[in-house]
């Protein structure tokens, strides 16, 4: 079983700041992330400028400004975004971004050549997003919060086009096409990772609902994983337990710093003990085969039992359950054989505690 590939998600955490996004790069490599990810997008390209924000967004930041106003002053220019990759390459880290925008897909693949495309979860109904993704011929891994099953079906089938086929749909119907043709699913289940998720900042526990990754592999034939906004790192370290392949996780270098996502992050501390947590666990799950290992076949002469005699025995005396017991240490007759021994006639004479033999 491979490892659960854990992203550790800086988004826009860094609050438009180069010089934070660098040190948000440093500290998910010290703490052992297999990559850290930013956001890529044009504000004006994402939200009209009369959009509203979500309620979280409302409780983190300014309330009387303008989603678009918000998103500008957390966009990076996409220069940096190049020098971020490279400062990645350098600490042995990978870049990921995710894009919000067909011009920022694009220049995420295009121009610094990401092989893999993180989607969020706001996107899976944005179907010439998805079909430019598809076409980018990277691998993809889509969030699915805010989704049902049908949903995640249909944006797969965009999907599927986009691998398959160079033509366009005429229309919304064409798409199940897509799916129903041989081989495909399969050549899905090899380019997609389907991340369940619930696009709530933070989510509370009861919300969380891991057994819905069991529901998606079920459906789809393919990985999952998790995009945990829970507090800490338990819900993150179950769903490996449950078979996660990723795990996207926000952080922050202070979750008291303004803007949107600081306050359901990770700090530092946090981010490297979910990683130990993941890589202990993955240790322990182990390989299913019931079995001792070596130091419990040692332990078990200790601390099973053996038979033997409750008192002193005479020879010619029945052996019943007024002279024969069970003690430690466990290198004599098993007491499986109680019932066996119990009626016969001793062949010999025991001291008290002597082992009683077959």
């Amino acid at each position: 079983m491979m490892p659960a590939f854990i992203i550790a998600e800086a988004g826009v955490n860094h609050n438009g700041d180069v010089r934070l996004a660098h040190r948000l790069v440093e500290v998910a490599a010290a703490c052992g992330a297999d990559a850290v990810k930013f956001q890529t997008f044009v504000a004006g390209e994402i939200a009209a400028a009369d959009a509203g924000k979500c309620g979280y967004q409302l409780e983190t930041t300014n309330a009387s400004e303008s989603q678009q106003t918000m998103l500008r002053r957390l966009e990076l220019p996409f220069p940096a975004f190049g020098e971020l990759k490279a400062h990645c390459s350098a600490l042995g880290i990978q870049f990921l971004s995710t894009p919000f925008d067909l011009p920022s897909l694009h220049f995420l693949t295009d121009e610094l050549g990401l092989d893999v495309l993180k989607l969020p979860s706001g996107e899976i109904t944005n179907a010439p997003f998805l079909l430019a993704a598809a076409r980018a011929g990277q691998r993809i891994i889509l969030s699915t919060g805010m989704s049902v099953l049908g949903e995640i079906e249909e944006a797969l089938a965009v999907l599927a086009w986009g691998l398959t086929r160079s033509d366009t749909p005429s229309c919304r119907a064409d798409l199940a096409q897509a799916l129903d043709q041989p081989g495909v699913r399969s050549l899905l289940a090899r380019h997609v990772i389907l991340l369940h998720c619930t696009s709530q900042y933070p989510t509370p526990y009861g919300d969380v609902n891991l057994r819905a990754m069991d529901t998606l592999a079920a459906a789809f034939g393919m990985p999952v994983g998790l995009s945990d906004h829970t507090p800490g790192v338990a819900i993150s370290v179950a769903a490996v337990a449950r078979g996660a392949t990723v795990i996207e996780k926000h952080f922050t270098l202070d979750r008291d710093m303004d803007g949107p996502d600081h306050r359901a992050s990770l700090d530092p501390a946090e981010l490297s003990d979910l990683v130990k947590a993941v890589r202990a666990v993955e240790v322990a799950l182990g390989d299913g085969h019931k079995r001792p290992i070596g130091a419990e076949w040692e332990n078990a002469r200790v601390v099973r039992k053996s038979l033997v005699a409750r008192r002193a025995i005479a020879t010619g005396e029945v052996l019943t359950a007024d002279n024969v017991t069970a003690k430690r240490p466990g290198t004599g007759t098993s007491p499986m054989l109680y019932w066996d021994v119990l009626g016969k006639i001793s062949a010999r004479a025991y001291a008290e505690d002597e082992g009683i033999e077959p």
